[in-house]
Formats: C-alpha cells, sequence, structure tokens
C-alpha cells in the first residue's frame, strides 16, 4: 500500500461514500473493506479507493488491510440488532480487534465514530450504551493517537432520516409518528467528513471527543412536518404518546425491516443536542436544514426514490455492520 493510504472500516455506508471522496480530493488513496466488492460500484469508480473483499471480523483480514497505511478510520456501527449481542460485537468487540490490529501492523492514528449521547454506563438505550463502552475502549488504547466524533442525527443526499421519512409519507395515507417531541440537532453529513478529513493530521485532536451538531434544533414533528411539505403530498400526520411509541417499538421491532424498534425509542428519549458549540478548531460552520435538504427531497418521482433507498438500504445493509 502507498505511504497515504487511509483505511475506512464501515465505508460502503452513506457516511463512508461521503468521506472516500473527500479523502481523495484531499490527496489520500482509500482502502475499503467489504464482503461483498461487486455491491459497491459507486465507491469502486471513485479515483484513489480501491474496495477490497475482506472481513473486518477476522484478526487477519484485519492485519492485512491496515499493513502500510497511514491511519484507520472505524465508522462501523449499527442501529438495531438482529440477534441478541450484535451490540457488543459490533460497538465494543470490533474495536478492541481494530486497537490490536493497529498494534500489530504499525498503525497508530485511529479516528473513531461515535454516537451523539454514547455513554457506557449512563446511555438510555442500548445501542447508547454499547457505542460509548466502544468509545471508552478506543480510547484506552494509549498508545494509539485516537480522536473520536459524536455525531447527532446525520442527513444529506442518499441518507436514511429525511429521504426515509419521504418513502413512508408517499406510502401511507396517514402517518403515525413515535416520539414526536424528541429532540435532534441534525448534522450534515459534508461536514461530518470535513471535520474527520482535517483532524487526521492535526495532533491537537489526539485522545480528544468531539460532539458534532447542527445550527438547527427541532422536534421530530417539525423534521416530518417539513418533509411532509417539500414532498408536497401534505398527509396527515398523528402524533403517538410515549406509551404508544413504545408499544409500537416492541412490535416494529419484531418486523424483519425493523422500521422502529423499542431500543431506537429508548435512544430518543435523550434529547440529541450538543452540550457544546461545534468545534471552532475545524473552521467548519455547519450547514442548515434548509440549505440542503430540499436539494434531494422534493421535486423527484417520490414513488422511485424510495424503491431506490430500500434497495440500497437492503444492498448496504452489510455495510451497516462493517462486512
Amino acid at each position: 500500500m502507498l505511504s497515504k493510504t487511509i483505511c475506512i472500516l464501515g465505508g460502503t455506508g452513506f457516511v463512508g461514500h461521503h468521506l472516500a471522496s473527500q479523502l481523495t480530493r484531499a490527496g489520500y488513496y482509500v482502502v475499503v473493506p467489504s464482503r461483498n466488492r461487486e455491491r459497491h460500484r459507486s465507491l469502486q469508480v471513485l479515483p484513489k479507493v480501491e474496495v477490497v473483499d475482506a472481513s473486518i471480523h477476522d484478526d487477519d483480514s484485519l492485519d492485512a488491510l491496515l499493513v502500510g497505511c497511514h491511519a484507520a478510520i472505524n465508522l462501523v456501527g449499527i442501529l438495531n440488532e438482529n440477534k441478541r449481542g450484535d451490540f457488543k460485537r459490533v460497538h465494543v468487540d470490533l474495536v478492541e480487534r481494530i486497537t490490536q490490529a493497529c498494534r500489530r501492523t504499525g498503525v497508530t492514528r485511529l479516528l473513531h465514530m461515535s454516537a451523539l449521547n454514547a455513554d457506557a454506563d449512563q446511555g438510555s438505550s442500548q445501542y447508547l450504551r454499547s457505542k460509548g463502552a466502544g468509545e471508552r475502549l478506543a480510547h484506552a488504547a494509549d498508545d494509539l493517537h485516537v480522536t473520536s466524533f459524536r455525531p447527532a442525527v446525520i442527513f444529506g443526499e442518499q441518507d436514511h432520516f429525511f429521504n426515509r421519512f419521504a418513502g413512508l409519507l408517499r406510502w401511507l395515507p396517514v402517518f403515525p409518528l413515535t416520539c414526536p417531541d424528541s429532540r435532534m440537532a441534525p448534522i450534515y453529513v459534508g461536514d461530518v467528513t470535513e471535520v474527520m478529513v482535517k483532524s487526521l493530521n492535526d495532533k491537537d485532536t489526539y485522545g480528544q471527543a468531539y460532539e458534532l451538531c447542527g445550527p438547527d434544533i427541532c422536534t421530530l414533528r417539525q423534521v416530518v412536518d417539513y418533509t411532509n411539505r417539500l414532498t408536497g403530498l401534505r398527509r396527515p400526520v398523528i402524533p403517538l404518546g410515549n406509551g404508544m411509541s413504545a408499544f409500537m417499538g416492541r412490535i416494529m421491532g419484531k418486523l424483519p425491516y425493523k422500521p422502529f424498534t423499542y431500543d431506537n425509542y429508548l435512544s430518543l428519549q435523550t434529547p440529541a443536542v450538543c452540550s457544546n458549540p461545534f468545534p471552532a478548531r475545524f473552521g467548519v460552520t455547519p450547514k442548515t436544514i434548509e440549505s440542503i435538504v430540499p436539494k434531494y427531497i422534493g421535486g423527484a418521482d417520490m414513488r422511485g426514490r424510495y424503491h431506490t433507498l430500500r434497495r440500497r438500504a437492503a444492498r448496504d445493509k452489510d455495510s451497516l455492520s462493517g462486512r
């Protein structure tokens, strides 16, 4: 591998596509592992990006990926468990594998994607507790130069946030909305990836954890109402109380596609709003929702867009679990 090669673990997902593009523009070569490289032709067409067949849950494969790399970036994460123990396997055990592989291969720089409100002890959901445990484990590797990032929900073209609501609004004549009063400050994917690229060679970021939020603080009801207006559908939205939202989480979490789970409900009980201003050292002014979202929601065939996103979600499901 070349001297300025970055390995992005979990790089075939939404954030990974944007990050790979930014890294190549900054002059880096990028290696992205996948269990099926042929599913990710959109990455393969990027200059200086190599998608390789590999399992990141295998130590030998991890070592082969990292040998000669300038840095490793861990984007691996799942929102829901398919079976008990998946959160620990993906968010905690894999971090241990990555830090050990970095030591074996001489990679000393590690960027780690955590989540806003991640807390191993006090997190409101299994997801947040496992993300917190993984982040703590990454920073415990004090022989490595680790920087972690805690973004709020991330939006941008091909996201699974505004696009998901747009698709649901297209197909549901009436929209039952769980946890409508949940507060959040969505962050644009381009701002997240710009911060990550700028931090790579910034020694002052070593050992630091950065919360990343956008400038708009809104409720989930406001997000859905805004998406409803952009699509022009004007569907009736029925906000559900906490009891019914929790019940819906238990029921919908049993569906194969898991559109909403009880653990998602628990995560939404904690406001996804940063406690500090956006970190000034990166020189990034976070973009507003209104400056980005209308460019990809509305004015298009939402039925076709929804089917495309469902196919992409199914195709890239392995990328969310780092495969």
